[in-house]
């Protein structure tokens, strides 16, 4: 996936000292090829309603910078951001849209599958995603002459010529073929993960939804999410580390919600447009048990030791 980010930007003619609008909330993979690029990263805030770009501020962040080569939206956990807005406003500022939709392969938006609202779509199939080859991902785009570029790029340049000829810088990117039928095969199983994924969340909001102080991440009318993994806020006495440490203590790993990018070392001296929307989800946020091999009995462990600390 950061490979695909990565020839999406450049296939979007991103370089030195170009303005890249990124979402705040987010895994550093999303933003890293911005930097590969020279170019500068602005962070926009999340909203609560998707937990994902929040199109005000992204409006704000266009009225401070009108000068702007790219914005990259990431669908969170599988969350799909407000798109008709986004996309609205990047075609008012003529501005290339790419969709990081690592997280979201069998998500919906309205109907159509998140990846395919941008110029750009960009999937993950790392070992942890709703599907896996191990590793790699996926660059999608209607734009048939950009996708061959990309392509070349991708398997290190080489010029049409008997002898070995560069006249561009190129990347070892390719996916081997051995992976790429693993991922096809996959496929096959996606929607039998999406509905698994679904009743994990399910029986989680089903269970822990009564505890006070637990609000479960948003499901709209308008998204069909693929659940990839369920999330909580919390707004009681229990925080996310007291949860998170008692699951450890019974050899159950849960994780905390992304680190905002602009309070990471690295990214903190970019400019951050918004209210603080992702830090207050990332303090308040976890991210519970998700795999799709678990049982009604692990899904009850996990239970139990959440409510025992109520």
């Amino acid at each position: 996936g950061t490979a695909a980010i990565h020839m999406a930007l450049k296939a979007a003619g991103v370089g030195q000292g170009d303005i890249v609008f990124c979402q705040d909330l987010t895994f550093a993979a999303t933003v890293n090829p911005v930097i590969y690029e020279n170019a500068i990263p602005v962070f926009i805030d999340s909203n609560y309603e998707t937990w994902n770009m929040c199109p005000k501020a992204l409006e704000e962040a266009f009225e401070k910078y009108p000068e702007v080569k790219a914005v990259i939206v990431v669908h969170l956990y599988g969350l799909s951001a407000d798109m008709d807005k986004i996309v609205d406003l990047c075609k008012k500022h003529n501005v290339v849209l790419i969709e990081d939709a690592a997280e979201s392969l069998g998500s919906y938006y309205k109907g159509k599958h998140t990846g395919t609202f941008g110029e750009y779509g960009v999937f993950s199939f790392n070992g942890n995603k709703i599907i896996t080859t191990s590793g790699g991902g996926m660059l999608v785009s209607d734009n048939e002459e950009r996708i061959q570029k990309v392509r070349f790029w991708s398997t290190q340049a080489r010029d049409k010529a008997r002898h070995y000829q560069h006249s561009e810088l190129g990347y070892n990117y390719r996916m081997s073929n051995i992976v790429a039928g693993i991922g096809r095969g996959q496929l096959k199983v996606l929607d039998k993960r999406v509905e698994k994924k679904k009743y994990i969340f399910e029986y989680y909001k089903r269970e822990l939804g009564h505890l006070e102080g637990i609000d479960f991440m948003p499901i709209n009318d308008w998204n069909e999410p693929n659940y990839w993994l369920s999330c909580i806020t919390l707004s009681g006495n229990v925080r996310p580390l007291d949860i998170l440490e008692a699951l450890e203590e019974n050899n159950i790993e849960s994780r905390p919600i992304w680190k905002p990018m602009h309070l990471q070392p690295f990214y903190e001296k970019y400019d951050f447009i918004g209210t603080g929307v992702s830090e207050k989800l990332f303090e308040n946020g976890l991210c519970l048990p998700s795999d799709t091999k678990m049982t009604d009995e692990d899904l009850d462990r996990v239970c139990s030791v959440i409510k025992g600390l109520w």
